[in-house]
């Protein structure tokens, strides 16, 4: 049998993108708490699919790179949500101005990301981040992966996934941000008033 190679292969029940398109386009009307619960199941999803050790969002707030939300490998504890650092020393802020490239399959061959590893309390091998952006076109902040050791076998496609899953999640947070607001000590994907 003859196999179509421009034919989607990956859109089965299991495929990521389809379990991702589920998670986060969902109605308007569910609870935050059935949403947050969305939002972990989408970040475990994407650290087991893609293999990496750390997945979180990050917001972009007052100069700072804050954590929202954190999913990391049973047994690692190198980031907390809630957590901030300056925002100019991150790699998040590089990726979103292209100082860093969005997928770097080994961070100590990249001349880049290479020189950034020795201030670092953990080692970082390959690293995929992509910036969440807003439908007025405010960066939000990025969604973020990395592991610790460089993945054998580069897989750009990692990053189409990251970015498809970074555009639901924007819409996301508009929907939400124009529903209801938190209490601002909940560590969430609220929007910045």
């Amino acid at each position: 049998m003859k196999r179509n190679l421009f034919a989607p292969t990956d859109f089965g029940p299991d495929s990521i993108d389809v379990q991702v398109s589920e998670l986060l386009v969902a109605t308007s009307d569910q609870s935050d708490v059935e949403l947050d619960h969305s939002i972990g199941e989408v970040l475990r999803l994407l650290r087991e699919r893609l293999h990496m050790d750390v997945v979180f969002v990050s917001e972009f707030v007052d100069g700072q790179r804050v954590f929202r939300r954190v999913e990391q490998s049973p047994g690692v504890n190198v980031i907390a949500e809630g957590e901030g650092a300056p925002l100019e020393e991150s790699w998040c802020q590089r990726v979103v101005d292209r100082r860093l490239p969005q997928y770097i399959a080994d961070a100590k061959r990249d001349p880049a990301a290479a020189p950034l590893l020795e201030g670092l309390p953990f080692p970082i091998g390959t690293h995929i981040s992509t910036p969440l952006v807003l439908s007025n076109g405010e960066v939000y902040g990025t969604l973020c992966c990395f592991s610790f050791e460089p993945h054998g076998q580069p897989n750009p496609e990692d990053l189409s996934k990251l970015k498809l899953t970074a555009r639901l999640a924007a819409q996301r947070l508009e929907s939400r941000g124009q529903q209801r607001s938190m209490p601002a000590n909940v560590p969430d994907w609220k929007l910045k008033s």
